[in-house]
């Protein structure tokens, strides 16, 4: 009875991934081309606005990037008067694993301004935790101004954020590929079949744009930022 019960739930959560792999193939098919966002020409083009860093675009581990400082509170990097809806947005994101709480690094949507919208970020330092529940705090979710991650964790625990398996180098290059499908939010690693979370958005939001986002005391470096918009 052991062995059958566990090839059910091994089955159900093949099938479970092979759905959200499906998902983002099709994607391309009922959407628009991809666009190619000029992470360059931040701090020249006025239509990218910058809150809490400098930005600088610098050669960094093989990559043309884009830097943004470290720095007192949240900094946000966004595209205004870009729509986003639904759709794939694709990053390349280089943190740090080093030192612990020191690297919060990811991809903010349903930018209004810079106090309202959705982030999905990871946390480099923790990939490779040995500590269970640091190890479980890799890869999070929130929407502020309602849903910061502390209240996220207290009210809903395990539910917003969760590890990155297999486990990264904090210290390496990595790609990111986040899938709205509202309610629907996919956070990918590295493939189409790296699924570490898929959580239903908190935000009444609808439409907004996107951009780049650094947690509290943290910088971080963005290359080859995509997007295809659903139609």
């Amino acid at each position: 009875m052991t062995s059958q019960v566990t090839k059910i739930v091994s089955v159900t959560a093949l099938l479970f991934l092979m759905s959200f792999e499906l998902l983002v193939r099709q994607v391309p098919a009922v959407a628009q081309s991809t666009e190619q966002l000029d992470l360059t020409a931040v701090g020249k083009d006025q239509r990218w606005k910058i809150v809490n860093r400098t930005a600088s675009v610098v050669n960094v581990k093989g990559k043309r990037a884009l830097k943004l400082s470290e720095g007192e509170g949240i900094g946000l990097v966004w595209l205004e008067g870009y729509d986003f809806a639904n759709g794939v947005i694709d990053v390349d994101i280089l943190g740090r694993s080093q030192p612990i709480q020191g690297s919060f690094v990811g991809i903010a949507s349903r930018v209004a301004n810079a106090g309202t919208y959705d982030a999905a970020y990871f946390r480099p330092f923790n990939f490779r935790a040995t500590n269970p529940e640091r190890h479980s705090h890799a890869v999070q979710y929130v929407s502020h101004p309602e849903w910061p991650w502390e209240r996220l964790r207290s009210e809903h625990p395990g539910k917003y954020e969760n590890a990155v398996v297999p486990e990264l180098d904090g210290n390496q290059w990595f790609h990111a590929r986040i899938v709205i499908e509202r309610p629907k939010v996919s956070v990918f690693v590295n493939s189409a079949t790296g699924l570490c979370l898929v959580i239903d958005e908190l935000s009444d939001h609808t439409h907004g744009s996107i951009g780049l986002w650094v947690g509290e005391g943290s910088g971080g470096y963005f290359a080859n930022l995509r997007v295809v918009r659903s139609r």
